[in-house]
């Protein structure tokens, strides 16, 4: 890291370094909703609302990729940016680089599992005898480019650990707008339909991915990706795991869900499916922003965590907590007053319009705790707290949600599905407060001691 990345982190004014940090990372993150969005958009332009419910199964599915990429982005940008705040820049380095090999070996044994295990994957999402040809085509697909989603999902990360946002952002972008340029090509010129859309989301990550790799290779990074940095040992390997493994159980058991919210909403029929399908494409679109703030904002901590700089750690967080709780209160109210119209650029059967509107009110009630949640999770990451990470990315998706959705179903149906992400909202802010509170007072009450 140079000395004037390293001069930004240290002495910057708080919102500055802040927001240099994270309006990037947002930005990068508003790339990737687009992106999420493209597919579904333009496979609704063909007025087939089957095809609609058929990309709403198979996503989640897809997202497993990039959950295993987050295990070596967000774990290898929280050791790598603590390892610049102790002056380790060597041991960097090798945690780059064992991310990278990490990546190729993972996406290669998880592409051959899709391939091994296609049919049973389809029964376990819910697929309709409608609906599983399109699934089956849009899987077999995607699942070429696994290798490619781990590296371009896990670098969007690490460049940002040695002060490098904009990189970061480029890299994502890149491949997000190639693949939101071929999708009306593919699906609507060509004629291809739910192919043309895995298509382009190959071509895409292949680019995005080329894009990083390309920017190592040609020497601009004080980290590597060459194999001879490459090692297991040294705590490497353990530390990227340690904080990796329970933030990508966030993501993983978000597909997981949402994977078992498909196949329970499925016995209501594929309209249903359709709707519940873009009310979460309408949620994300504050969800993402906030997941791209509290990403941003942890090689700040990390870094204060290592140089043990706890006061200038206080204010990012005080900074940090009041601005997320504004940014995802305003992108909620926006989400609502444009609800149907969002809706009915991906919606045309008026059954699947009515499911869409409301359940996209239900989940919007507790989308403002967005930012907050995700500060305070990237806050557990940034300082090393693995077991604490570990649990919140445990609950909100998993222990907390999932259970929610056997208890609310029986008593409301369609919508207690719906209503089964609310109430995890609330319980999991709760929990990764408590949970930073008592971290944070443990670790500077024993610098302090």
């Amino acid at each position: 890291m140079n000395k004037n990345v390293m001069s930004g982190f240290e002495k910057a004014p708080v919102p500055k370094a802040i927001l240099k940090n994270t309006v990037p990372a947002m930005t990068a993150m508003l790339m990737v909703l687009i992106y999420n969005l493209a597919d579904t958009f333009f496979i609704a332009q063909t007025h087939n609302d089957i095809l609609v419910a058929a990309v709403s199964l198979a996503t989640p599915v897809f997202l497993i990729f990039m959950a295993v990429g987050t295990v070596f982005g967000i774990g290898g940008t929280s050791v790598i940016s603590r390892s610049f705040g102790e002056g380790r820049a060597e041991y960097a380095k090798k945690v780059c680089s064992f991310c990278m090999w990490g990546c190729v070996a993972a996406g290669i044994v998880m592409s051959a599992a899709f391939f091994a295990f296609m049919n049973q994957i389809l029964t376990i999402i819910g697929a309709s005898p409608d609906t599983w040809e399109p699934a089956k085509t849009y899987l077999t697909i995607v699942a070429l480019g696994g290798p490619f989603v781990l590296i371009s999902n896990c670098y969007s990360n690490i460049l940002r650990a040695e002060g490098q946002p904009n990189r970061a952002m480029i890299g994502q972008a890149v491949g997000n707008l190639l693949n939101v340029v071929l999708d009306p090509v593919m699906i609507l010129t060509f004629r291809w339909g739910i192919a043309g859309a895995a298509i382009a989301t190959v071509i895409g990550n292949a680019a995005g991915a080329g894009y990083y790799i390309l920017y190592f290779l040609r020497g601009r990074s004080s980290l590597s990706i060459h194999m001879k940095d490459f090692r297991l040992t040294d705590g490497i390997c353990t530390g990227v795991l340690a904080i990796g493994i329970p933030a990508s159980l966030g993501s993983l058991l978000m597909s997981v869900s949402q994977i078992v919210v498909n196949a329970r909403m499925a016995g209501y029929g594929d309209m249903a499916l359709a709707g519940m399908g873009v009310a979460m494409k309408v949620t994300m679109m504050t969800g993402m922003i906030c997941i791209g703030f509290g990403q941003g904002v942890q090689p700040l901590l990390g870094y204060c965590v290592g140089a043990r700089l706890w006061e200038r750690f206080k204010k990012i967080m005080r900074f940090s907590i009041l601005f997320s709780l504004g940014l995802g209160t305003a992108m909620t109210g926006l989400c609502y007053l444009l609800r149907d119209s969002i809706i009915r650029v991906f919606l045309t059967e008026p059954a699947a319009f009515e499911y869409a509107a409301s359940f996209t009110s239900i989940l919007l009630t507790t989308s403002f705790l967005f930012g907050v949640f995700y500060v305070l999770t990237n806050t557990l990451q940034a300082m090393g707290a693995a077991a604490q990470a570990l649990v919140i990315n445990l609950s909100r998706q998993g222990i907390i949600y999932i259970p929610a959705l056997f208890i609310l179903q029986p008593l409301l149906q369609a919508e207690g599905l719906a209503w089964a992400q609310p109430a995890a909202d609330l319980l999991s802010t709760a929990l990764v407060a408590v949970l930073y509170l008592r971290t944070s007072q443990s670790r500077m009450g024993a610098v302090q001691s």
